[in-house]
């Protein structure tokens, strides 16, 4: 059986001071709930987050990962610079750098490779636009995505992955994904793993990026195909964080 794995992603959000209140209480109120647990956050704080964190049962990541190691590229951070912050996990594809910054598919599959090859774990972040859903492209659109990670990545490497599926639509916009249209577009994932890498597919963990609270979190987390979540808003706050950890 997959073990669940709930990840906060801070976004753009933090300051030392509060930064601290919030590591303190997830660790404080953190007990073996069945699922692993990390946060991924700005550049800035890992060294913070390694402090607080080493040898805590959270483990902690980045947010973005250059696709080079070295050299002329100024504002990006490698994997080895990850790594030297102790990082476990990075996003890869998150759908603010797909719509703000013009991230393709085959620039994320990249990312992918550079982490996996520096020992990092991507989390690689799929998902379809209101109108892409309204228009019938859900399944089109997902499976794009994630068809450029893995025709980029070794056979090897695909258990190796963490896939998110984030419904763009169903965040911030008022509209709801249920958990049958969350587990459904979780079990089409995981068929387009299997129709590459058949013996990867039970293995890979896939997220549910789409606005996860704790009100919604047990219905979610009980879908076959959902092995967790991506925390945007409720990663900020230790109580709802607990919680829907607390849910598995």
């Amino acid at each position: 059986m997959r073990r669940k794995l709930v990840i906060g992603n801070w976004k753009m959000n933090g300051n030392r001071a509060g930064n601290t209140a919030l590591l303190s209480g997830i660790v404080a109120g953190l007990n073996d709930f069945g699922a692993d647990c990390a946060v991924c956050v700005p550049a800035p704080y890992l060294a913070q987050c390694q402090a607080a964190l080493e040898g805590t049962a959270v483990a902690w990541g980045a947010q973005d990962v250059s696709t080079h190691a070295s050299g002329a590229y100024t504002g990006e951070v490698s994997a080895d610079m990850l790594l030297d912050f102790g990082a476990t996990y990075v996003l890869c594809g998150h759908s603010e750098r797909r719509a703000y910054h013009g991230e393709s598919s085959e620039l994320v599959a990249q990312k992918a490779v550079a982490a996996l090859e520096a020992g990092l774990t991507p989390v690689v972040c799929v998902g379809e636009t209101l109108e892409q859903r309204e228009a019938g492209q859900t399944e089109q659109v997902i499976c794009a995505q994630l068809q450029a990670v893995l025709d980029a990545v070794q056979p090897e490497q695909v258990a190796k992955l963490v896939l998110a599926y984030e419904p763009v639509w169903a965040i911030g916009t008022g509209k709801t994904a249920t958990p049958q249209i969350a587990q459904d577009a979780h079990r089409f994932l995981r068929d387009c793993v299997a129709n590459k890498h058949a013996e990867a597919a039970t293995a890979v963990q896939i997220l549910y990026g789409g606005s996860m609270k704790p009100e919604n979190a047990t219905e979610l987390m009980a879908q076959p195909d959902i092995d967790g979540g991506l925390i945007g808003g409720a990663a900020l706050k230790a109580t709802d964080f607990l919680g829907i950890i607390q849910s598995v």
